[in-house]
């Protein structure tokens, strides 16, 4: 396949042969056609649209593997093909039908690609002829002077990142002003190495003309849950203080529906193995200390990681998310080496 992609970037014409079988490949994973609305009576075009895309996204894109993620773009052109390019021609589509802007939630836990996805779409949509904004459940969260009454107030709010560590209604305000088109909006920035690593906001940019919200996070989108199944919940919930922290969690997640109900669609980056998000962690870790950076070790990763367990249970909620089709609209799975599975 990749001779295929060579092809499209080296020369102006690409010949039958290989774009009978880009038509081929594209049909051959029915979920994965079905979710980008793929069909025999449409492919032909939809290989040559994706092919142009490519040709004028691959100089941005292979830049930014080079400075931001410190690879060879040759080494994410399949993902790129395959995934990201179709994806984005989605959400553009969706934007066209829509009157207003579009809000896209990005749903996944720590290491699935959330921020690199959204990087990349941006690229690409931007192609397209669409001005996006890329928003983090990060950049609402509460003041650093306002999460210090809040931790008098529940000892166990110990980081920042649970439900209630974040400003609601300053996510609100943002959203709908962006849904009427209002132009311009000011939109809430966070800075995470204030105050030695507690965070606190930071001076907010300013956006004129979005079409598109890229709203991402651990638990955008998560739902509450029936509190029953805490009491056969899966470890590191273990004692009843960890069950009683994770009911209050799961209480607080009613005060964010508002938010999840400005979503026009959601997207779940779901690792196959909710663990591996634990290794991803340490590797982050080991490279941010190997690149002369103070980092976690393995320890205090575990129990940094255990925590957010404790909170939000992946295998309780995410695997709940999964089940209902009319809350998710594209799961996308993720492999312990961080390579894409099955899209559907």
């Amino acid at each position: 396949m990749n001779l295929w992609l060579n092809e499209i970037l080296a020369t102006d014409a690409v010949g039958e042969t290989w774009q009978q079988q880009a038509r081929v490949a594209a049909l051959s994973d029915q979920s994965r056609a079905k979710a980008f609305g793929i069909t025999p009576e449409n492919v032909h075009e939809v290989i040559e649209r994706r092919s142009h895309l490519l040709k004028s996204v691959f100089p941005a894109f292979s830049q930014f593997c080079q400075t931001s993620l410190q690879i060879q773009p040759e080494e994410m052109l399949q993902v790129l093909w395959d995934l990201w390019l179709p994806l984005g021609m989605k959400l553009a589509l969706g934007r066209q039908q829509l009157s207003r802007p579009m809000i896209q939630g990005i749903l996944g836990v720590q290491g699935t690609g959330k921020t690199t996805m959204s990087k990349v779409l941006s690229l690409i949509i931007q192609h397209l002829g669409y001005h996006t904004l890329s928003l983090s459940l990060d950049d609402l969260y509460k003041t650093y002077s306002d999460r210090l009454v809040l931790i008098e107030q529940d000892p166990r709010l110990i980081w920042r990142g649970p439900p209630g560590t974040h400003d609601i209604d300053l996510g609100l305000n943002v959203l709908d002003q962006i849904r009427q088109s209002q132009s311009p909006v000011m939109v809430p920035r966070f800075d995470k190495s204030a105050y030695r690593g507690a965070g606190d906001r930071t001076t907010p940019e300013m956006v004129t003309g979005v079409d598109i919200i890229l709203f991402e996070g651990w638990f955008v989108g998560v739902r509450p849950i029936n509190p029953d199944v805490f009491n056969t919940a899966p470890p590191p919930i273990l004692t009843d203080e960890d069950r009683a922290f994770a009911r209050d969690m799961n209480l607080r997640l009613h005060d964010y529906l508002p938010l999840w109900e400005r979503l026009d669609s959601l997207i779940l980056l779901y690792p196959t193995d909710y663990r591996y998000s634990l290794e991803w962690r340490k590797q982050a870790e080991q490279q941010m200390i190997a690149a002369g950076k103070s980092g976690m070790n393995d320890t205090e990763i575990e129990q940094f990681v255990n925590y957010f367990w404790r909170s939000l249970h992946p295998e309780l909620f995410i695997n709940q998310l999964v089940k209902d089709v009319t809350l998710v609209d594209l799961v996308i799975e993720i492999h312990g080496d961080r390579s894409f599975g099955k899209v559907a």
